[in-house]
């Protein structure tokens, strides 16, 4: 996968401006090499904003599961599920499925594991490095709850080192949300959170600060072989782009050699009040919902849902990921809910994301990661500004190479 770099790269075109592009563009500057950063919405407008905010490489899993097969044949019938496939999604997402589906198997869902263990490997130290290097932004080391209706459920969770186990007492202590219908409970060891917001608004002051640029509400309509990109509002040169445009990464790096396709996996979240702060962030695995504390509150964030593209979002939806929750957790207001989002995640048929050089010299890509966003970031980030430096691509890349 080794690819090498743009002769005297001293300016980088990045586009998008969540997580993973903020995240280049910081590491760029690291590495001494200036950016533009060209977004077509605002900082943070996509799947950075709706995430919930975990950094757990430990349980950063791919999603082709064998069991997902059987989730999206319910999901087909059952619209009340953690995924939901609409009759009517389209062809394109059609296909897409049936790219996915061939991956559901467990030696391809064990290959695309060991393909993610470099990234996720990186992923604390490159937070650390974001600390380091002074971003204003507040990383909470914190375990993760993990609450079940029965003992039983626990094999809910893939097993893993950063498990731990947790009495149903000491459980109701450091979480007092947990309502009476948890039975069981396990600790996520090795886990921090953010507020992805704060991430995104955070990376791109630290940009800016440090001499980069930053246009929002632009579209980009073509990356141009020559490192150079068009907008609906002029074009921007460069000496290399990385396009990390989230679930629309396949717009533009299609032409470009990328034939992996990244489509849009709906995601919802929102948030409630509660009567007392939550100490730290609860999973619900039997429900598929991962729950962070905000001031003032709690998020809630899941579901993963295909739907006709640009179709509108299904506001029952907000209200069923509200019962779910409120059957395993108490003391929260869920007719008082704020900042509801619905928004597209990146996803790739294989599982894994697309971080690396495209067949067209000087143009890159950063994307797919999923629901891992935050998670793998920070560490796509780093790892793609030393092989864009360098040329040379780290061993943690070379599962990832977008041209595969």
């Amino acid at each position: 996968m080794n690819a090498k770099a743009p002769k005297g790269t001293r300016h980088v075109v990045v586009i998008g401006a969540g997580v993973v592009g903020l995240s280049t563009a910081w590491f760029l500057q690291e590495r001494g090499i200036g950016v533009t950063v060209v977004e077509r919405d605002h900082v943070g407008a996509g799947a950075s904003h709706g995430n919930a905010g975990w950094i757990v490489p430990g349980r950063a899993e791919p999603l082709n599961e064998p069991s997902a097969l059987t989730e999206g044949l319910k999901g087909l019938v059952a619209p009340h599920g953690p995924l939901r496939v609409s009759p009517r999604c389209g062809p394109a997402t059609l296909l897409f499925l049936a790219r996915f589906a061939r991956h559901c198997t467990p030696g391809r869902r064990d290959r695309a594991r060991r393909g993610l263990l470099g990234l996720n490997a990186a992923s604390t130290a490159a937070y650390d490095r974001l600390i380091a290097g002074g971003l204003d932004v507040p990383v909470i080391d914190a375990p993760i709850v993990a609450a079940f209706s029965s003992p039983g459920r626990i094999g809910h969770l893939p097993p893993g080192d950063d498990l731990a186990a947790l009495p149903l007492g000491e459980a109701r202590s450091l979480a007092p949300q947990l309502g009476p219908r948890v039975r069981a409970a396990v600790h996520i060891r090795d886990a921090r959170y953010v507020e992805p917001a704060l991430l995104v608004r955070g990376l791109a002051k630290a940009v800016v600060d440090r001499g980069g640029t930053i246009h929002t509400g632009r579209t980009v309509t073509r990356v141009r072989p020559g490192a150079g990109v068009d907008t609906d509002d002029g074009t921007i040169d460069g000496d290399a782009v990385v396009i990390a445009t989230g679930a629309a990464l396949s717009t533009l790096a299609k032409e470009h050699g990328v034939r992996v396709p990244v489509a849009a996996g709906r995601g919802y979240s929102f948030t409630v009040r509660l009567s007392r702060p939550a100490p730290g962030p609860l999973y619900l695995p039997e429900q598929r919902l991962a729950c962070t504390p905000v001031p003032g509150g709690l998020r809630i964030a899941g579901v993963m849902e295909f739907a006709r593209p640009g179709a509108r979002a299904d506001r029952h939806r907000f209200d069923r990921i509200g019962r779910n929750a409120a059957s395993m957790l108490s003391g929260a207001d869920w007719s008082d809910r704020t900042d509801e989002w619905a928004g597209d995640r990146p996803l790739t048929p294989d599982g894994l994301p697309l971080v690396g050089p495209t067949r067209t010299p000087g143009v890159w890509v950063a994307g797919g990661h999923g629901m891992w966003g935050v998670t793998q970031g920070a560490a796509t980030g780093a790892l793609l500004a030393d092989h864009l430096a360098t040329g040379v691509a780290p061993d943690a890349l070379r599962p990832l190479d977008p041209r595969r």
